[in-house]
């Protein structure tokens, strides 16, 4: 993720607004841009600027919460901030991202908003578009704005480390926070290959096949039972 999340909050309650702004003010990836009372001021607000999160009241004068998160019409996540714990169900029908029950404590809103900032965070592989096959992609490493440029070529395996993803290149490892499945959605099929429900392998970087393993860097890694048909169907056209 390359930016602080830009929050806005509308809750006819200013101390609950309050609140909210106190442990925004805690969390170095967010930032409270604008406050309201009115979910109708708010609402020619939410239309002309950008927001990533919203965060909600449900029980308001003019519109109620869940209203106005039906009439907005743009890309935004939304977390509802309520008194009312019978109005969850129908907040997933807008697709909330959580709801938050007053009074509201500050581990359980930073596990809320620690869903939109991971949800952000996993499309930070960049690809940069070209005519022909993406040749690199940009990586975030540690630190808010930290990003390393990758080259295909230069990736010999990728490694799954539960919620973190190992990439070795020809010289060095880079670990980021993302999932095998994320990597490899931006991965062309015709230079990689996953043979383990752990690891996906660069096939010009493959060294040598022994029976269930395959050797690169002189790492053995396993091929799953899942794996091996696709894989050795691969390496037996490959084959000379």
């Amino acid at each position: 993720m390359s930016k602080v999340l830009n929050c806005l909050i509308v809750d006819d309650e200013p101390p609950a607004i309050r609140l909210l702004e106190k442990y925004i003010s805690k969390i170095s990836f967010l930032e409270v841009q604008q406050t309201f009372t009115s979910p109708l001021q708010a609402l020619q607000h939410i239309e002309k600027d950008n927001f990533d999160i919203i965060f909600l009241d449900i029980q308001m004068p003019e519109l109620t919460g869940l209203q106005l998160s039906k009439i907005i019409n743009k890309k935004v996540e939304i977390i509802f901030t309520t008194a009312y714990p019978q109005f969850a169900l129908e907040s997933y029908d807008v697709a909330a991202i959580d709801y938050l029950l007053k009074p509201i404590d500050f581990e359980r809103f930073y596990k809320a908003v620690l869903k939109v900032y991971n949800r952000f965070s996993n499309e930070t592989i960049t690809n940069t578009t070209s005519n022909t096959q993406n040749d690199f992609f940009f990586l975030k490493t540690d630190g808010k704005n930290k990003f390393v440029k990758v080259f295909l070529n230069e990736i010999v395996y990728i490694e799954s480390l539960k919620n973190y993803v190992s990439i070795q290149l020809k010289d060095e490892q880079i670990i980021t926070y993302s999932t095998l499945k994320k990597i490899k959605e931006n991965l062309p099929e015709d230079q990689f290959i996953q043979i383990h429900k752990s690891h996906i392998v660069a096939i010009q970087h493959i060294e040598k096949i022994d029976n269930d393993a395959v050797f690169m860097q002189k790492k053995e890694l396993s091929i799953g039972n899942t794996y091996k048909k696709s894989f050795f169907n691969l390496i037996t056209n490959k084959q000379l």
